[in-house]
């Protein structure tokens, strides 16, 4: 969008003032050079007087809201919205990708039905997202690289990603990430690091193929070739995992650690202590889940999938079997009959046979729990996620409650595609211990 008109605003009531004019501009449907021309004044206004009057996020989310609520937004909802992904095809001034960005952020998260990100995705964007966050100009900025990767994952979470969009993926985009990650402080909440991991787990979790053949995942074969050069996305995956409430989050979570655990490259890419704190999380959760939410239903049987290539492919395989006992005992729980509230699905009963019918949990070798696979103790390095693990692992299994479930028998991989579909974004699941009495 070309700038048509010239301000010469002195004071910061002044600016919001015409930012309060534009965004109530009125026109008939129909009159595409009238709200054109509002949209370019608004870009115009904001662009000009970034640095004086819209200096932090909170700033530029009020000028963005102004425009959402205002009457021209309101009444040519679509136009305005295919115009502003014109612009962020189309332009480069990081202060226009700014203001663009953060409009079709907080848009598309406003709006329930994802209008705005269904519009960006047939529009072809996520190419658009690979390429800017790339750039050294964005790159420099670092809240505008920051809000290109939360709306590269917002947009992407609720479509199932094209041909296209995988191919703009490749391999130094991953590496890019992951170096991110590794410079990057060891907290996952910390608000430049989620993001990244978050568009990682994405891409990691995403099968897609062309009718002919599957394509190659990025991320898989990026830690299956510098796996020991990028430890700190494994932390940060499971400090996710543990602390994730959102059920289509944790769904993601748990499709990339399933496609880690079932390739031979990565199936032991964690620190064996992480792994130990992976156990515990998995089982914790699995025991936490509720037996009447459709949500936990789909979570409870996706835990169980990953499960059983933990059990099967990481170290835990091999002596001295960290927890075996408690292991089975609480695999055991959740298909014994009495101690549920609701009968027991057979899907459940399928899965849970799965991973007992792992060697090593198999009788006679199941005595008591040996004090050397509680304290890891085998010599495995430590790493920033036991630290964060603290009395977790001793709340395993106080929660003995059950399920009540419904699935087919389709290939694991695509019941993990399904059920991350049939999550809606924003759908929490509730835990047993925040359950009523």
């Amino acid at each position: 969008m070309a700038f048509e008109v010239s301000y010469n605003l002195e004071n910061e009531q002044q600016f919001w003032d015409e930012l309060d004019d534009i965004v109530s501009t009125r026109c008939q449907p129909h009159d595409h050079e009238i709200i054109d021309n509002a949209l370019r004044s608004y870009l115009n206004v904001t662009t000009s007087y970034k640095s004086e009057y819209l200096q932090t996020e909170y700033d530029v989310a009020k000028c963005v809201y102004e425009l959402i609520k205002g009457v021209l937004f309101t009444t040519h909802k679509d136009y305005v919205r295919r115009q502003i992904i014109y612009c962020l095809l189309q332009e480069d001034d990081n202060p226009t990708l700014h203001i663009v960005a953060a409009f079709l952020l907080f848009d598309g998260r406003n709006n329930q039905n994802d209008a705005t990100f269904e519009m960006m995705h047939d529009e072809g964007v996520f190419p658009r997202l690979i390429e800017l966050i790339q750039q050294e100009s964005v790159q420099h900025d670092v809240t505008l690289h920051r809000m290109f990767l939360e709306l590269l994952y917002e947009s992407s979470r609720i479509l199932r990603l094209t041909w296209e969009d995988f191919m703009a993926i490749d391999d130094s985009f991953i590496l890019y990430l992951l170096g991110i990650i590794e410079g990057a402080s060891d907290d996952a909440e910390d608000p430049y690091h989620y993001p990244v991991i978050r568009v990682l787990y994405l891409v990691a979790s995403t099968q897609q193929h062309d009718g002919r053949s599957n394509i190659t995942n990025r991320v898989i074969k990026a830690l299956s070739t510098h796996g020991m050069t990028y430890k700190t996305f494994g932390c940060n995956l499971i400090l996710l995992l543990n602390r994730e409430s959102e059920t289509s989050l944790q769904l993601l979570i748990l499709k990339a650690l399933y496609l880690i655990f079932g390739n031979p490259g990565t199936a032991e890419y964690f620190y064996t202590n992480d792994l130990y704190v992976l156990v515990d999380v998995v089982l914790r959760n699995l025991m936490d889940l509720p037996s009447d939410s459709p949500a936990a239903n789909a979570l409870r049987h996706t835990y169980l999938r990953v499960l059983h290539p933990i059990l099967t492919h990481s170290q835990i395989s091999k002596p001295p079997h960290y927890k075996r006992h408690d292991i089975h005992h609480i695999l055991d729980m959740l298909v014994t009959s009495g101690t549920h509230f609701a009968p027991v699905d057979e899907t459940t009963r399928r899965l849970v046979k799965r991973c007992t019918s792992v060697s090593w949990l198999q009788p006679p070798a199941i005595t008591r729990t040996d004090t050397s696979e509680t304290n890891g103790s085998d010599g495995a390095v430590q790493s920033p996620v036991e630290a964060a693990a603290g009395d977790g692992q001793k709340e395993i299994a106080r929660r003995m409650l059950g399920m009540s479930v419904n699935d087919g028998g389709a290939s694991s991989m695509s019941v993990l595609e399904v059920a991350s579909h049939i999550v809606e974004p924003g759908v929490k699941t509730p835990s047993r211990g925040k359950e009523p009495a």
